[in-house]
């Protein structure tokens, strides 16, 4: 049976026209490949290489038998190259910048699509810095950031919503809401218990300024929890209600354990932005990224 490699140190040798060099490149020792060659020309039963005083010179038959199997070993050539691209994909450790309130939604879609991940927690700017000095390969943003030296694409929207536990009644305030009543709607919610997961109640202040037509919030939040879903997952088991991203939100809605209060299509939609240094030669990883957090965010609310 012909060994493969018998073909790859004949392509060597018919390209350089010496030894010597297909043995460098071939990373062999120049003994080996004379040994491939001489069982590749009994195989075939035919001598390939005539020895001149400096390197080597195809005979006729050799020249058939390169036009006869280079295009394959090409293709071949370029399976391995793909396939060995891959696997060290699979073993290459990413750095990905994220917030912690949007870690919380796509943090185990990145985890269950990636083996090693170094993840760093911060703010948009701070994400930006980090990315434009190379010292983050993505990342995750609510800001556009345009620049020479990096690139983004846009993978979705988010949106601040209010939600409640299954068990509070919210008949009132739906019909707050029909009326629009926005002076009693704003006393019903100041009469609920609050829950944040910053003092500095940031959610709740972007949700008033645009739903009460730019009017900063008077409660003081009664439980700051430093960890969106832990928040959610214990308004879920007790009485208040909070503002948060629509995409934290989903699966307590869906399996029942909050609902929906507040929806106010007067609250904007903010853009998901994916962003990289440029020619940080991990495309196949941005493309990967892209792709599942475009699939995500398009199930939304």
């Amino acid at each position: 049976m012909v060994n493969l490699e018998w073909y790859r140190t004949f392509k060597a040798v018919y390209k350089n026209g010496n030894f010597s060099v297909a043995a460098k490149e071939l990373f062999m020792s120049q003994p080996a490949v004379s040994q491939q060659i001489s069982m590749l020309e009994a195989h075939v039963g035919n001598k390939l290489f005539n020895r001149k005083s400096k390197g080597v010179e195809p005979t006729e038959y050799a020249k058939l038998l390169n036009n006869l199997i280079i295009d394959a070993l090409d293709r071949l050539e370029s399976v391995e190259t793909s396939f060995r691209a891959k696997a060290e994909d699979a073993n290459r450790l990413i750095s990905v910048g994220i917030s912690k309130h949007l870690f919380e939604c796509v943090g185990n879609l990145l985890i269950s699509k990636f083996d090693l991940i170094d993840f760093t927690f911060a703010e948009n700017d701070e994400l930006f810095a980090l990315v434009d000095a190379k010292k983050l390969d993505f990342a995750i943003t609510t800001k556009r950031f345009d620049t020479f030296d990096t690139t983004y694409e846009v993978v979705g929207k988010i949106k601040l919503i209010l939600v409640a536990p299954t068990s509070l009644d919210i008949t009132e305030f739906r019909q707050k809401l029909k009326s629009d009543n926005f002076t009693e709607i704003e006393q019903w919610l100041n009469a609920q218990k609050w829950y944040s997961h910053d003092a500095r109640i940031p959610h709740i202040k972007v949700f008033w300024l645009h739903a009460f037509n730019k009017k900063r919030p008077s409660m003081v939040p009664n439980y700051i929890i430093p960890s969106e879903s832990e928040m959610l997952r214990l308004l879920g088991k007790n009485e208040g209600v909070a503002a948060t991203w629509n995409c934290n939100a989903r699966e307590f809605i869906k399996k029942n354990k909050l609902q929906l209060l507040w929806n106010s299509f007067h609250v904007p939609e903010e853009f998901v932005y994916l962003l990289a240094p440029k020619n940080n030669n991990l495309k196949s990883f941005f493309d990967i990224i892209e792709k599942e957090l475009k699939l995500f965010f398009g199930n939304r609310l």
